[in-house]
């Protein structure tokens, strides 16, 4: 059994003991990291994306997959960097414990965590949504959203079960599982893109309904993080979770990273420009907010729905098995890198260490059963797909608004270590990173913003309670000093969210106040929400670890990529 090095500073990562047998295997080579993060890029977003970024932005969602593209690509090169210097599992809640210490640390893993245990839920709710469409009773719409119905529910628990069961398998069985599912992912678009543009394409289409952009700059904005642009982009750090888990991380973690982005963003691209092209025309007679299918299509599978109103029936078909496969698939990936974020929650003992314990299989069984648990919370009758999609974007956007500044701080502090990818041009793309990911908070409103600020709330108090019921001589040391930066950032987040003008309703409440207020009219709001996250930028990295801290939370990152060993727990070797 292994145990906590005594000698340890509390809060700090432990060495791995020599020889440690409770460790995460390393069975995922290039190929199967790779489709780890093309398989959770392909999911849902393709499915419901393109109308949803249609109605909000007319043709000139076509820009807004272009400007979605560009900031989740910078947002990965940046984690490419890191990935593959630390290459271990949970990697986006420890790289800000590296650079800024424990409190730091746990406000990055809980800002993933929150943006990766919704994403199982939502994929599943996604497949019932469209099987709706031949199995009656699996959904019902209620104030014009899709939500579960008993028969649903009962469904979605079964899936749920079915990806925690293969997950608790191994990480080999989710891998070669996920690599059959990702070929499928990956033809069934690409052959709706060239059946669609062969078929019916109108290039009309593209200056319809009010032009090019309808509902101006504004709406491209809106639409790539309320329209399911950004939504759809989101995956590409599944790499980096199981990363402690690959053979060859170093070099396997940047090629998966950066390639799964660059196929994705293609791909995007080409379906927006095939779903606008092959609209009928007369569809478009009372705008793009009023598109519609016979028979629900729109609101229970628009690729589906376009097909069928097309006479392509066998395209319909092949559409409403793919999905189930590719939302299923996402979901498969997210409850098992959902549940790596816990254990690493749990390893860096932010959250009781039980969390952080391996079976037999070296999985953590009790993190995914925890995050099964979440998900089934999150299937009761909460707003469906389209309602969602902006709070799991600004979740994973905040969890990624913290590693450009961790690269930044890493860089200043070890700059000798190495690094087999290195993001060019750091000094300045690292910043811009941070400013595009808060901005991309900025587009998704202020009705979206105050309940992702609650949440984080809600996780401070857990962290609070954990504290208070963890033995003194375990108790992370929070690194307040540290992290004194987090708590402005996060207010001004909100604060900016409320003063500024983006929202996907006209009205939002919480605490008896309306916003948002459109105080900061729009272009103004993009502007401060800039210079406050330069600002934002200079003070967490001034607050950076020192050097001789940074290698203490690190601690053997060599040896502990080789043996990942559990340390907190009391699994054992298969």
């Amino acid at each position: 059994m292994s145990t906590i090095d005594a000698s340890a500073p509390i809060g700090r990562e432990p060495r791995a003991a020599a020889g440690g047998t409770h460790r995460l295997r390393r069975e995922i080579g290039v190929v199967g990291l790779l489709f780890t993060s093309v398989g959770s890029i392909i999911g849902s977003g393709w499915l419901f994306g393109a109308l949803s970024a249609s109605t909000i932005a007319g043709p000139a969602a076509l820009i807004s997959w272009v400007i979605g593209g560009f900031a989740v690509i910078l947002l990965a090169l940046a984690h490419a960097e890191l990935g593959a210097m630390y290459p271990v599992a949970g990697g986006s809640a420890r790289f800000p414990h590296y650079a800024f210490g424990s409190l730091a640390g746990f406000a990055g893993g809980w800002f993933a965590f929150l943006g990766a245990v919704t994403t199982a839920p939502i994929e599943v709710e996604a497949a019932l949504q469209y099987s709706t469409n031949y199995v009656s009773g699996l959904t019902k719409v209620s104030g014009g959203t899709p939500v579960l119905t008993a028969q649903g529910y009962a469904v979605a628990t079964a899936l749920m079960l079915l990806f925690s069961f293969i997950n608790v398998m191994g990480v080999r069985w989710l891998a070669e599982t996920n690599k059959a599912i990702v070929w499928w992912k990956i033809a069934i678009p690409v052959l709706t893109v060239i059946v669609l543009i062969a078929t019916a394409f109108h290039p009309h289409n593209f200056t319809a309904g009010g032009g090019f952009m309808p509902y101006g700059l504004k709406g491209v904005f809106t639409a790539v993080a309320a329209g399911g642009v950004i939504f759809a982009y989101l995956g590409f750090e599944q790499a980096i979770q199981l990363g402690g888990e690959s053979r060859n991380p170093k070099r396997n973690i940047p090629l998966a990273v950066v390639g799964s982005m660059v196929l994705g963003v293609v791909l995007y691209i080409l379906l927006q420009v095939a779903f606008l092209g092959a609209l009928k025309p007369s569809t478009l007679a009372h705008g793009w907010t009023s598109v519609a299918f016979a028979g629900n299509g729109a609101i229970y599978g628009p690729f589906a729905g376009l097909a069928t109103a097309l006479g392509l029936g066998w395209l319909a078909t092949l559409l409403y098995i793919d999905a189930i496969v590719s939302p299923g698939g996402t979901g498969l990936l997210y409850v098992g890198t959902s549940s790596r974020l816990t254990f690493a929650l749990g390893r860096n003992r932010y959250i009781p260490k039980r969390f952080a314990m391996l079976n037999g299989r070296r999985v953590p069984a009790l993190a995914i059963a925890f995050s099964f648990a979440c998900g089934m919370f999150l299937f009761l009758p909460f707003p469906g797909w389209q309602k969602l999609v902006g709070f799991i974007t600004s979740a994973t956007v905040l969890a990624y608004a913290m590693v450009p500044l961790s690269l930044a701080a890493l860089r200043r502090e070890e700059p000798d270590l190495e690094r087999p990818f290195r993001l060019p041009m750091a000094g300045i793309l690292a910043p811009l990173s941070f400013v595009v990911a808060n901005e991309l908070i900025l587009f998704s409103g202020w009705a979206v913003d105050w309940k992702l600020l609650v949440a984080i709330a809600i996780g401070l108090v857990l962290l609070g309670a954990s504290f208070a019921t963890t033995p003194p001589e375990e108790r992370p040391t929070l690194d307040w000093r540290h992290a004194s930066w987090l708590l402005p950032y996060l207010i001004g987040i909100g604060v900016i969210s409320y003063l500024g003008s983006f929202s996907t309703t006209s009205k939002s409440s919480v605490l008896g106040l309306d916003g948002p207020t459109n105080t900061l009219p729009f272009g103004w709001d993009v502007l401060v929400m800039a210079l406050f996250s330069v600002a934002v930028y200079a003070l967490a990295i001034r607050m950076r670890l020192p050097r001789t801290e940074v290698e203490e939370h690190v601690g053997d990152v060599t040896q502990e990529a080789e043996e990942e060993d559990l340390l907190l727990g009391v699994g054992h070797p298969a």
